[in-house]
């Protein structure tokens, strides 16, 4: 059923071209409650970015995703920058 729901919103944000919904709520583990350097944290967000692109470029995308299903290159890109650019818009940078 999870996988279902994963599958739909995939499709749903494709062809409406839609994002995360605004308030969605964050899992309880991924809440950061202590202080964290801008630039440390931007860093590591450039070095993912890197392995991302590199993943890429030779062909080692992952075929499949656990909540998404089946993914191509497109499904990849498309969803890296709307998870990416939710977040930006989140906290305003």
């Amino acid at each position: 059923m999870f996988r279902a729901i994963g599958v739909f919103t995939k499709r749903e944000m494709q062809i409406f071209n839609n994002g995360i919904p605004h308030n969605m709520p964050t899992f309880q583990k991924l809440i950061v409650n202590f202080e964290c350097s801008f630039d440390e944290t931007k860093n590591n967000l450039l070095k993912t970015l890197d392995s991302y692109w590199n993943a890429f470029e030779n062909d080692r995308l992952p075929k499949e995703h656990v909540l998404f299903g089946n993914m191509t290159e497109k499904d990849w890109g498309f969803l890296e920058y709307k998870h990416l650019n939710h977040h930006l818009k989140q906290f305003n940078v």
